[in-house]
C-alpha cells in the first residue's frame, strides 16, 4: 500500500515539476494525473497492484476529501450571502453553455453515425 501511495504522489511531484518547468497554466496533479494515466495504460497492473489498492482505498474515503471545501463555504458564507446573485448567474449560464454543448455533440454524433 505505502509503495502504491508512493507511486501515486510522484506522478503528482512529476506533474508539478512539469507545469513549473514548461511555465504550463494547468495544475501540477493534473498533468500528474494523466502521467499516471499513461504510465497504467503501458504497464497495465492487476487489479492486485500497489498502486490499484492504494487508489481503490483512496476512493472509498473521497467525502473525507470535500471537508475543506465545506469549511470553506462556511466560513466565506456571508461573502456568498452578498454575492449570491452573480454566484447564481454564473453557475446557471455554465450550466447552461454545458448542457448545450452536450446536447449539440449528441446531435453531431447521431447524424454522422446515420
Amino acid at each position: 500500500m505505502i509503495n502504491g501511495l508512493l507511486w501515486l504522489l510522484a506522478c503528482q511531484l512529476a506533474g508539478e515539476v512539469v507545469v513549473r518547468a514548461l511555465d504550463l497554466q494547468l495544475p501540477g496533479p493534473v498533468v500528474g494525473m494523466a502521467l499516471l494515466f499513461v504510465l497504467l495504460r503501458w504497464r497495465r497492473p492487476s487489479d492486485e497492484s500497489p498502486t490499484i489498492r492504494a487508489a481503490d482505498a483512496l476512493l472509498r474515503h473521497l467525502q473525507l476529501l470535500f471537508v475543506p471545501a465545506g469549511v470553506g463555504v462556511v466560513t466565506y458564507l456571508t461573502l456568498l450571502r452578498e454575492d449570491a446573485l452573480p454566484i447564481a448567474a454564473g453557475l446557471l449560464v455554465s450550466w447552461l453553455a454545458g448542457l448545450v454543448t452536450v446536447a449539440g455533440l449528441v446531435v453531431l454524433l447521431r447524424r454522422r453515425r446515420a
